[in-house]
C-alpha cells in the first residue's frame, strides 16, 4: 500500500498551492493568545455566551479549537479552567473528592466545580475520551437546569453567572465505541473548525513560530499538500499546530527540510516507505517553493 501511495502522488505531482498570498508580518510568538477567525465562530460562540449556553467544538486534531476557545475567554473576560479527557478519568477528576490534609479530611473542589462557583468557563478536551458515565456528569449544567449535583456533600450548585461549558472532540479519529452520546451532544451548540485556509494559516504559523512569512509559506504547502494526498495510508494529516512545531525549529535555526522531517514526516508514520515518501513529497513541495 506505501509504495502504490509513494508513486500516486508522485506521479500526479504536488497539487497547486497558495503563491500569491500577502499575510500581515511575523509578530512575537510570546502574544498569546492569537486567533484568526475563519467563519462565523466567534460571532456564535459570542452569541451563546450571552445566553450561558454550552458549546460543542468539532475538528481535527492541532486545528485550533483549544486557542479558540482561550481566545474568547480573555475577550469575555472569564476565567478558563481546561481539561483533557481520557479513559481513566472518573466524576470526582471533575467534582472533587475529600482528601486527608493535616490529620483531617477536607473537601477539595474539582475544576469543574471551581468553574461552577467562579462563573468561570470550563473546557473539557477530547469529551470522548473520557468515560461515558463520568461525562454525564456534566448533563444537568447542560441545560436550563444549569446545577451540578456534588453527591459527596450532599448538595446541589447552581452555576454563577458568566458559567459556560464547552467541549471539544474530533469526529474523523473517533470509532464506533468512541463517540458522543446523542443525549449529551444535543444540549449544545456545534461550532465546527478546521484547517484555516492558506493565508490564514500561514499569518498564524509565523505569528506562533515567531518566523517570516516566507518560510511559513513554504511549511503552509507542505501541510496542504500532505492533507490533500491521494490514497494515504496516514492516520492523521499534518495539523496548523504540527506546522508551527515545525517552524520553530526553524527559528532555533535548524534548516527548514531537517525542520519538517522531525516535527512532521517523522511524527506522522512509522513506516520506511510512508517515510521515505512524505520525504519525497516534501522535497518536491520546496524545489516548487
Amino acid at each position: 500500500m506505501a509504495s502504490t501511495f509513494r508513486k500516486s502522488f508522485l506521479s500526479n505531482g504536488v497539487s497547486e498551492l497558495l503563491t500569491n498570498s500577502h499575510p500581515a508580518p511575523a509578530q512575537s510568538a510570546s502574544e498569546a493568545p492569537f486567533y484568526r477567525a475563519v467563519g462565523d465562530e466567534v460571532e456564535v460562540f459570542r452569541a451563546a455566551a450571552r445566553r450561558g449556553l454550552p458549546v460543542l467544538l468539532k475538528g481535527p486534531t492541532g486545528c485550533g479549537k483549544t486557542r479558540f476557545v482561550e481566545a474568547m475567554a480573555q475577550e469575555l473576560g472569564r476565567n478558563l479552567l481546561t481539561v483533557a479527557g481520557h479513559e481513566d478519568m472518573t466524576s470526582a477528576d471533575l467534582v472533587g473528592r475529600f482528601l486527608l490534609k493535616g490529620g483531617e479530611t477536607v473537601w477539595v473542589d474539582g475544576p469543574l466545580t471551581r468553574a461552577v462557583r467562579e462563573g468561570a468557563i470550563f473546557y473539557l478536551d477530547e469529551v470522548v475520551e473520557a468515560r461515558q458515565d463520568t461525562t454525564v456528569v456534566i448533563h444537568p449544567l447542560a441545560d436550563h437546569r444549569r446545577e451540578l449535583p456534588v453527591d459527596r456533600l450532599a448538595t446541589t450548585m447552581s452555576a454563577a453567572p458568566g458559567f459556560q461549558l464547552v467541549i471539544s472532540y474530533n469526529p474523523g479519529y473517533q470509532s464506533v465505541l468512541k463517540n458522543l452520546k446523542e443525549s449529551t451532544r444535543q444540549r449544545f451548540i456545534a461550532i465546527e473548525l478546521g484547517f484555516p485556509p492558506v493565508e490564514i494559516e500561514t499569518e498564524v504559523v509565523a505569528h506562533e513560530a515567531g518566523i517570516d512569512c516566507e518560510t511559513a509559506r513554504s511549511l503552509v504547502k507542505i501541510g496542504d499538500a500532505i492533507r490533500n494526498l491521494d490514497g494515504s495510508p496516514l492516520r492523521e494529516v499534518a495539523s496548523t499546530r504540527m506546522l508551527i512545531l515545525a517552524g520553530g525549529l526553524v527559528a532555533e535555526g535548524l534548516n527548514l527540510r531537517s525542520a519538517v522531517q522531525s516535527a512532521i514526516v517523522q511524527v506522522l508514520s512509522d513506516d520506511p516507505d510512508v517515510i521515505r515518501a512524505l520525504g519525497e513529497l516534501v522535497d518536491a513541495v520546496l524545489l516548487r517553493t
